[in-house]
């Protein structure tokens, strides 16, 4: 099967080309000027952009949370992400049961995600209590069974790992190849501020901030970066990153020289800030972690993007329902489950926020949504890229058209969208995954389980 697209712009991390797109069999086979194919499906892209489709290396689906889950399963969640142009996630595992090692989650994973995921997806392992012989050898061993090239660790929650272990984790890795992604933010500090909330009756949504201080993410992001520095520059993944002081941090270890890691901020810290905790009863649908921030710190991130300080634009999409699941914490913010939706409105958000506002240029939007998670994730060229050889994952965005982000227009199982009644300049006119056309005009045409899984290679900060 054969198609060509037409008379659009092709956009890479590098420029925009006027051209023509052949896609065969899946895979793009030809970027040119100007392609003859008669025997192929046309798709006429004239004043339209041609994006590689979106990578979300940071998402919840199907979350078990102890007593809950997300709302979002593999199938309803990556219908979203479709919708919204991503084309390929990588999912961060919850904590197994207690004891668990890392092949527990693999496998659980996998049934949860194989046959239901309608777009294209890896796993991220996750690290749970302990850093001894039996998890490094489950490493090296789903590592290269699995391609699953990326553990996940916590700094903060009951199943986080102390010091000496995320060293001698950093030290394996080093050794391994194994990027080590984490959630930074100082364990200490949120427990005994959380702890006070209660002791002085602070319980509402708008203590959540106040138990989460910027400074409490900076210390832990500063802490993780010398740590991978003595661990000989292991390779490190800094998962959402939200604020000014955490960027500070990032600025400091990049004047001093040090490579091999990346940092991942979020379209939320972006976008949104910190009012929104001001509604004690709607508050609760923007309870997430690390907290929204001040518009000091959206600017400084904003900043940090335009500068190539950082790396990544991902989701961190971990959904509830409003009106059942996050109600559990109309009383006491510490009761509500941590998360929002977020998988279909980056990259609209991205785009009309970033692009169209002049913050970002088109080839800064598709390094951080496509390029950079791709390269960074082990998956480059296969994704995040438009050029011969890649698989034909293409998001055709119209920039002439506008719309208002509503909670009643989005495709996951969410009951709202943080993002109520933001106007969005530019819109998704159509997305492939591999040839195929699965979304067009907002509406999802493609299959459950068409999603494909896929073993990484090794991480470019490696």
């Amino acid at each position: 099967m054969k198609t060509v697209i037409k008379n659009g712009t092709v956009v890479s991390d590098s420029d925009c080309l006027q051209a023509d797109v052949l896609i065969e069999d899946g895979i793009i086979s030809e970027v040119s000027s100007s392609i003859a194919a008669p025997d192929a499906e046309l798709i006429d892209a004239k004043d339209k952009l041609l994006l590689p489709g979106a990578v979300d290396a940071h998402t919840h689906m199907d979350l078990d949370v102890g007593f809950t889950r997300a709302c979002d399963d593999f199938f309803s969640g990556t219908v979203a992400a479709a919708a919204g142009g991503t084309t390929t996630i990588i999912d961060h595992m919850a904590f197994g049961p207690k004891g668990a090692y890392p092949w527990h989650q693999v496998k659980e994973y996998h049934s949860l995600a194989d046959g239901n995921a309608v777009i294209d997806y890896s796993f991220h392992g996750v690290l749970q209590e302990r850093a001894d012989d039996r998890t490094f050898a489950e490493i090296r061993e789903i590592a290269e069974k699995e391609g699953i090239t990326s553990f996940k660790l916590y700094l903060t929650y009951d199943m986080m790992l102390h010091d000496k272990d995320v060293f001698a984790v950093l030290n394996e890795a080093k050794r391994n190849n194994i990027l080590i992604t984490v959630h930074c933010e100082n364990d200490g500090i949120i427990n005994y501020l959380r702890d006070r909330c209660g002791e002085e009756h602070k319980l509402s949504a708008a203590f959540h901030p106040k138990s989460r201080p910027p400074d409490a993410e900076a210390e832990a992001v500063n802490r993780m970066l010398y740590m991978a520095e003595c661990a000989g520059e292991a390779p490190l993944y800094i998962v959402h990153l939200s604020s000014e002081a955490g960027v500070r941090e990032v600025i400091a270890a990049r004047k001093r020289g040090q490579k091999h890691f990346g940092v991942e901020t979020c379209p939320q810290y972006l976008v949104l800030n910190d009012s929104l905790y001001d509604d004690p009863c709607e508050g609760l649908k923007a309870i997430m972690s690390p907290p929204l921030r001040k518009d000091s710190d959206r600017f400084c991130l904003w900043e940090a993007l335009k500068n190539d300080i950082l790396d990544t634009v991902a989701t961190d999409h971990c959904p509830f329902t409003f009106k059942e699941q996050k109600q559990r914490g109309k009383d006491d913010f510490r009761l509500c489950p941590n998360g929002a939706p977020g998988v279909e409105e980056r990259l609209p958000l991205l785009f009309s926020e970033g692009y169209m506002k002049k913050r970002l240029s088109l080839p800064q939007l598709v390094k951080y949504v496509s390029t950079n998670p791709a390269r960074i994730f082990g998956l480059y060229p296969k994704k995040g890229v438009i050029r011969p050889g890649s698989d034909a994952d293409i998001v055709i965005m119209d920039p002439g058209k506008s719309y208002t982000l509503t909670g009643e227009t989005i495709h996951g199982n969410a009951d709202y969208t943080c993002y109520e009644g933001i106007g969005i300049k530019g819109a998704i006119d159509m997305v492939l995954l591999r040839g195929e056309v699965i979304v067009r005009d907002n509406k999802f045409l493609g299959k459950k389980g068409n999603g494909r899984y896929l073993k990484r290679g090794i991480s470019s900060l490696c």
